[in-house]
């Protein structure tokens, strides 16, 4: 496990023991996870696993150490906040991979590798790396992801360098899944490559739970759409080798300070 940075009120996490070697960040709005090598299978998947929280207190470190101590399922209960967003295989809560022919083309792995920039009390910065895997016949892509998370701050700010092979542009999609099958999605937000959701929880299989979460991807000049038959909210945009894709993700849990859906819809406007 690698140290967590020295900082007050934003921390990332890595290798953690009691759940293989996720990768969580984290300040004091929003928290949620990466997958790493360990958990593949069980999901390959490069999706963002969006926890709520209150505003304030670090809680990450807490609940681990409670699902190793107590219950293993603890950080699926509400203590101020828990994990209740399911992601499987899918983008989760912001993840990014190619576009080809109407397909979302899920990396082999998870991450393998990572880096942290820098870290201060109000800002982290750190890069997650997958290898090179094929993502349609004859196209080969691997990517290092950088993300950079600030205190107060409902959004991470992600830049993705794509090294691609076999096609002389690669479209990129930035996401979130919908759950549509379970009916979460209550209201959707999509305009000028903006998408945002407003829905329940849609991993209720320890818990029920009565809050609302938001859940929004904001790409500057992108493409934007709801793709039914994908089960996905879509930001797209394509690239030429040397550039990057450059977007951000973002959460809110309606027990928190955004309320409803209109609060949350509004602050996506406001970043536009």
């Amino acid at each position: 496990m690698c140290s967590p940075p020295a900082a007050t009120l934003l921390k990332t996490e890595c290798a953690v023991p009691e759940r293989a070697d996720d990768f969580v960040f984290e300040n004091d709005l929003i928290a949620g996870r990466f997958y790493g090598e360990a958990l593949e299978g069980n999901p390959t998947s490069p999706g963002v696993d969006i926890w709520v929280k209150l505003p304030g207190a670090l809680v990450a470190d807490e609940w681990y150490s409670h699902a190793v101590n107590e219950d293993p399922d603890y950080y699926h209960h509400d203590h101020g906040g828990k994990d209740c967003y399911k992601v499987a295989v899918s983008l989760g809560g912001g993840a990014s991979a190619p576009f080809i022919d109407g397909k979302i083309c899920y990396p082999a792995t998870n991450y393998r590798s990572y880096e942290i920039l820098s870290s201060t009390p109000d800002k982290v910065v750190f890069v997650l790396r997958y290898p090179e895997w094929e993502a349609a016949e004859g196209i080969r892509v691997s990517l290092e992801k950088e993300v950079s998370l600030s205190e107060g701050s409902y959004f991470a700010e992600v830049t993705d360098s794509w090294n691609f092979s076999g096609t002389d542009s690669l479209t990129v999609a930035a996401g979130i899944k919908l759950h549509s099958a379970q009916g979460t999605v209550q209201e959707t937000l999509n305009e000028n490559g903006r998408v945002a959701i407003w829905e329940s929880a849609s991993d209720q299989s320890i818990e029920p739970e009565d809050g609302m979460l938001g859940v929004a991807v904001l790409m500057d000049g992108a493409c934007s759409f709801f793709c039914e038959e994908l089960d996905h909210a879509l930001c797209v945009k394509t690239i030429v080798p040397g550039e990057t894709v450059s977007y951000s993700f973002g959460s809110c849990w309606s027990k928190g300070n955004i309320k409803t859906s209109s609060d949350w819809f509004s602050l996506v406007r406001s970043l536009m």
